[in-house]
């Protein structure tokens, strides 16, 4: 597939405007990547519609109890061009063009159902052109969803361009659509029952109403003894966020997954242990992402350990943290502890980087999505 799902235009002069994002994603490392995409659209109320519901029994869980895993975060279409070589500016660049579900929430939640996880659940807010393609791509990867749709944006696009002559680096062009106007209006307590740890999408924070949505999911959190982990999300956008503001969001939160770059920038330091180690003074554990060059673990002001990545043949590497994320929370809630964890967070990101798109394959459809973005629209 070549086409953008069809639906209502999004003025991004407008967006622009409103949340000051820049046109690039943040990046991120092959193997245990960093993720990074996202720009705020301000508020707006919605009709809020679960596509899914999320039954749940009892209260939510301390970490290693098992529960469920909720992930509130971005959902959105992504336009990935692989190509060779330099772009030719003012003409054409041959290259392989799909279209596929993205968005770095959905991708830790579709992550952590492929490595075990058995109950993965996601809220995140879509147009309408698309909610019924994204839910059942979901849905198809063993992710319960809930998606909220958007009356006014359309699903959120990230054009990913993919130089398969540099190690599949990738450069990002992203339109966040309605993926980044969640707000508290779409939370609800009961979507803690049954949970036993909350995670955050970093890009939530570079919206207004995302911040307070944040702010209300980790309240509800912590009052119920849920562990809450947060993935910055992109080192761009936190420079325009501000280190000390952002530092004062994830006031509270149990775990934080940094890329190399956005520990460095939090923290001022270009040594990755000691970023990851200032960090977890702030966060009681830091696990940092580093690429082909693996993993640290820190807890509490001290390194805990270096996790060596997993060796791969890049071919694409968007979606490589979201990998590691979604694979080291489905690790923790098995009951390991978080080096064991982040080393299946390593395993996850060098399987990411081998396949094309954010995403694990579909049981039994290891390269294209299920059914196309417009049809899911008739």
């Amino acid at each position: 597939m070549t086409g953008r799902p069809g639906g209502t235009d999004h003025d991004q002069a407008d967006a622009a405007r409103d949340t000051g994002a820049g046109p690039e994603r943040g990046g991120r490392d092959r193997g245990c990547g960093e993720e990074g995409r996202g720009r705020g659209t301000g508020g707006g109320s919605a009709t809020a519609t679960a596509t899914a519901s999320l039954p749940g029994t009892g209260t939510g869980s301390r970490a290693g109890g098992g529960g469920a895993l909720l992930v509130v975060g971005d959902v959105v279409t992504d336009v990935i061009a692989r190509h060779r070589g330099p772009l030719a500016p003012g003409t054409d660049t041959a290259c392989v063009i799909r279209t596929l579900p993205g968005g770095a929430g959905a991708n830790v939640a579709c992550w952590a159902a492929h490595r075990g996880c058995p109950d993965v659940r996601l809220l995140g807010r879509v147009g309408a052109e698309s909610a019924a393609w994204h839910e059942r791509e979901l849905a198809a990867r063993g992710v319960r969803p809930r998606l909220v749709v958007d009356p006014q944006a359309a699903t959120g696009t990230v054009i990913c361009l993919v130089d398969a002559d540099a190690a599949a680096e990738r450069t990002f062009l992203t339109d966040s659509g309605a993926s980044l106007r969640l707000d508290p209006g779409d939370w609800s307590d009961a979507l803690l029952d049954g949970v036993g740890r909350l995670h955050l999408s970093g890009y939530l924070l570079f919206s207004r109403t995302g911040r307070a949505l944040v702010r209300t999911a980790a309240a509800s959190a912590r009052a119920r003894g849920v562990p809450v982990s947060l993935d910055p999300a992109s080192a761009g956008f936190l420079t325009e966020l501000g280190v000390d503001r952002f530092l004062t969001l994830v006031e509270g939160v149990d775990v934080l997954l940094p890329s190399r770059d956005e520990a460095g920038l939090l923290t001022g330091s270009s040594d990755g242990a000691k970023a990851a180690a200032e960090l977890s003074r702030r966060v009681p554990l830091v696990v940092a992402k580093q690429g082909a060059d693996g993993a640290l673990v820190a807890r509490n002001g001290a390194l805990l350990a270096r996790v060596p990545a997993v060796a791969a043949t890049p071919r694409d590497t968007t979606g490589a943290g979201d990998a590691f994320t979604g694979a080291f929370l489905a690790a923790l809630l098995a009951g390991a502890d978080a080096v064991a964890a982040a080393s299946e967070g390593c395993r996850a990101g060098a399987l990411a980087v081998e396949l094309v798109g954010g995403r694990p394959p579909v049981p039994g459809d290891s390269t294209t999505p299920t059914t196309s973005p417009t049809a899911s629209a008739h």
